[in-house]
């Protein structure tokens, strides 16, 4: 494929190879080397992986570790705490003990003469709790431990003072009430009752301290409503999503609904904003003409320049309608068409469920290794002196108590492999992304470039993938590199604004923000241009940079058409996915309050998942459609380019747009 003046690509037009007839037969591998780099920096990542698996330790990262470093329910550290799994909370700063059993006091909810410290369990002589109603580890032994006395945590007998002891220290010293709780992965989490029940008693009530989760009870019945209503929310959630996603298409084709989508969007849009400059002309004059005045005068000059503001963006988008009618005519077509050719193509529906399962497979080798490469940190014991509430004094003879805290450090090495695992991700992930993207494109484009679409089927779909995998996955790398690289800087910046943020910088904070915003935009313009080099491939078998070149200046030279087509394609895919969240929500609302309403708790639980579900089935199904409109108008464009006249392959809507308007006269 070559151009008929190479040094002006931006004016010069595609010229078809001469044996074109669709997307090319005879293809041959693109960008092998990036592919063969994508092989490596996995091989990379396994080794770092296999390093991480055989030094480190998982229980690190997903057992709880109390303030002495002893893992809970493990016999790691200096304590065997085999029989003492779970963790209870003792201060903010993450510091506690390891218990035998999550504290239920399920009638008292709390008992504030009990107390959980780090040397064990203190009680005053008014606690109810027996003495073995929280077993703790034994920590006689660790290096923090320190516990209670009546004139550290309990001055005088009065709970309110013991909210603001040294031991208690409003939840930032060495001891914390006995409370009712819940058990969630391994930690003892205070139920919201308990937790307001303690703050009666202390007298703390509306204390910035909040320990407790809201929802026990709330959580135990959704899960319940999930469990009674699962198979309607599988079967609502994808099957009949899918359905109404399909029934989506098939409305699309039928030539009123899509014009009165469309149209109706368009003139909505514009009628938004003779509306609200209507509106706040209207508030500026009855400020104006209010005895006595309820604004300033810049007040009502601000309302009425924003009405004239807004009138004057309403004119425009009005006269824009009129100058780029024929434009969206064309849009019209292209989503005709593509509706078409996924009715022709059921199978492409299915790609990005296998897209799903391989990055899943991804995500699943990728998080072992992180996660044993995240305990490969050295603890460090950090002390956190303890300040007493204002006007307490410390008893004579006692000194400033501190609280032992243990945390995580790492050492160059992991922490460069936590880079280099994050910019595999990055990597991976858009790889798998850019594999999906040139494989919808090849589909679409062989459905566009066959004369006899009755020869067209699912078949072209596995064609498609087999060519993509044994031909451009280097290509698919290419573009997944350039995003990955500039995803990773975006992390990198994000760090440096957290440290900017923490050292209370406000230049470097200002400086960064406008380079995450930067290379923000940048990574759009990149998701861009990646997509249409995909296309590109698809149809020419081309490079990732001859694809990039060749696919950018053909876009250039149709701007408008691509804007037109970007605004329909917008509000088509907007609609279509409320269409078949909210149809697909509405049809389970009514098959599962007329069949086991009566057995669940609130109807709201599992007709929300459904939603959620029914909204991701159309996510997914959208953006093959939004793909398949860029691959569409893409293939015309090109079509249009390189052939005139009864040569070219456009059809239907298309065909019906070519024989209306005459392009070839036009200034595109």
């Amino acid at each position: 494929m070559a151009e008929d003046n190479p040094d002006e690509p931006e004016t010069s037009k595609l010229i078809a190879p001469a044996d074109f007839d669709g997307p090319t037969k005879n293809r041959r591998c693109t960008d092998v080397f990036c592919s063969l780099l994508l092989v490596i920096a996995w091989i990379a990542m396994t080794g770092i992986g296999a390093y991480a698996v055989t030094n480190g330790d998982y229980r690190f990262v997903l057992f709880p570790i109390d303030y002495d470093g002893n893992i809970c329910g493990t016999d790691f550290g200096d304590v065997d705490m085999t029989d003492f799994e779970y963790f209870y909370f003792i201060n903010i700063f993450t510091g506690g003990v390891c218990v035998k059993e999550c504290p239920s006091i399920e009638e008292n909810l709390t008992d504030v003469h009990t107390l959980v410290t780090y040397g064990g369990l203190f009680q005053t002589d008014d606690a109810f709790l027996p003495a073995d109603a929280i077993e703790i580890g034994n920590y006689s032994t660790a290096e923090g431990a320190i516990t209670c006395t009546d004139l550290t945590c309990y001055p005088n007998g009065d709970p309110e003072l013991s909210y603001t002891s040294i031991g208690v220290n409003k939840g930032r010293g060495y001891a914390f009430y006995a409370l009712d709780t819940f058990e969630a992965l391994k930690r003892c989490i205070p139920t919201e009752d308990a937790f307001d029940e303690m703050q009666n008693q202390t007298g703390s009530t509306g204390d910035s301290l909040s320990m407790g989760d809201d929802g026990q009870n709330f959580f135990t019945r959704l899960y319940a409503d999930f469990w009674t209503a699962r198979w309607y929310i599988l079967g609502f959630g994808f099957g009949v999503s899918l359905v109404v996603s399909f029934s989506y298409l098939l409305l699309l084709r039928v030539k009123c609904v899509l014009g009165i989508m469309v149209w109706g969007s368009i003139f909505i849009t514009i009628g938004m904003f003779f509306a609200a400059g209507a509106y706040a002309f209207t508030e500026a004059q009855a400020w104006e003409d209010a005895v006595p005045k309820t604004a300033t005068d810049d007040e009502i000059l601000g309302a009425r320049i924003a009405s004239y503001v807004l009138w004057g963006i309403g004119g425009v988008l009005l006269l824009l309608l009129c100058f780029f009618r024929k434009q969206l005519q064309l849009a019209m077509g292209t989503v005709k068409e593509t509706a078409k050719a996924l009715v022709t193509m059921p199978m492409i529906i299915f790609l990005p469920i296998v897209q799903s399962v391989g990055f899943i497979a991804f995500m699943i080798i990728w998080t072992v290794y992180a996660v044993f490469l995240a305990s490969l940190g050295d603890f460090t014991t950090t002390t956190i002196d303890i300040t007493p509430d204002v006007g307490f004094e410390l008893p004579e003879g006692f000194e400033t108590p501190q609280v032992t805290v243990r945390q995580f450090v790492f050492d160059d090495f992991t922490q460069q492999s936590g880079w280099y695992l994050i910019f595999i991700f990055f990597w991976t992930s858009q790889f798998i992304i850019a594999v999906g993207e040139i494989v919808y494109a090849l589909c679409f484009a062989k459905w566009y470039f066959t004369r006899d679409k009755s020869t067209v089927g699912s078949g072209q779909v596995w064609e498609s993938v087999c060519d993509v995998c044994w031909y451009h996955m280097g290509t698919a790398a290419f573009g997944a590199l350039i995003l990955a690289i500039i995803k990773l800087i975006r992390t990198i910046i994000a760090y440096f604004q957290k440290k900017a943020k923490e050292a209370d910088s406000k230049i470097a904070t200002a400086v960064l923000c406008c380079c995450q915003c930067c290379f923000y935009c940048l990574e759009k313009c990149v998701k861009f241009l990646n997509k249409n080099a995909y296309i590109h491939t698809a149809i020419f078998a081309t490079n990732f940079c001859t694809s990039a070149r060749e696919a950018f200046f053909l876009i250039l030279r149709n701007a408008a058409r691509i804007g037109a087509i970007g605004y329909v394609s917008g509000a088509v895919i907007f609609v279509g996915k409320a269409f078949i969240a909210s149809l697909t929500g509405g049809l389970a609302y009514f098959a599962i309050d007329t069949q086991i309403g009566m057995e669940l708790n609130s109807i709201v639980g599992p007709i929300v998942l459904i939603i959620l579900l029914a909204y991701s089935v159309s996510a997914m199904f959208m953006s093959v459609f939004d793909l398949g409109i860029a691959t569409i108008l893409q293939c015309f464009i090109a079509d249009e380019e390189m052939f005139d006249g009864d040569q070219m392959y456009a059809e239907g809507s298309l065909r019906a747009y070519i024989d209306k308007y005459d392009p070839s006269s036009e200034d595109k």
